[in-house]
């Protein structure tokens, strides 16, 4: 029950605004789970889920990788659009040249987004190396990247 309750509870934060504990005890209510302010209170600890910035002012439930971002993909391409300058690649590496100090930002961006074909990223200050496997995935990150400078 416990893992269908936390499985459920990452497709409503997922899909949904939720802003704090009330709210997402009374959204699995509302689909069937019969919980405390108490049990959701500790599904959040062990789900590890953090407080996102929402916008204006606001702040939701998230998953750690999401937390810059709050999975929100526009944001995400803005990050892109305002940072990168250059993307080249060797082999199975990937490499983002971004404006000075933004490459961290482009990093999480590119991390937040969960590409299966992305084992990692390493950025320093204005470089990003992203290591995509298997290398024939890298014309389909690199296509995708270049998207989000449009």
């Amino acid at each position: 029950m416990k893992t269908q309750r936390h499985k459920k509870i990452l497709e409503i934060i997922q899909k949904d605004i939720i802003e704090t504990q009330e709210e997402l005890a009374a959204e699995l209510k509302r689909q069937g789970y019969q919980v405390t302010q108490a049990t959701v209170s500790r599904d959040i600890k062990e789900l590890r889920l953090i407080k996102a910035a929402s916008g204006d002012d606001r702040y939701r439930y998230a998953l750690p990788g999401e937390g810059m971002f709050g999975g929100v993909t526009r944001q995400i391409h803005r990050v892109f659009r305002d940072s990168v300058t250059r993307i080249d690649f060797s082999e199975n590496i990937i490499v983002v040249r971004t404006t000075p100090g933004a490459a961290q930002s482009v990093a999480l961006a590119v991390d937040s987004e969960g590409f299966d074909e992305v084992i990692g990223t390493v950025a320093g200050d204005d470089t990003i190396m992203v290591i995509v496997k298997p290398k024939s995935a890298v014309p389909s990150v690199i296509g995708t990247f270049t998207s989000y400078l449009k």
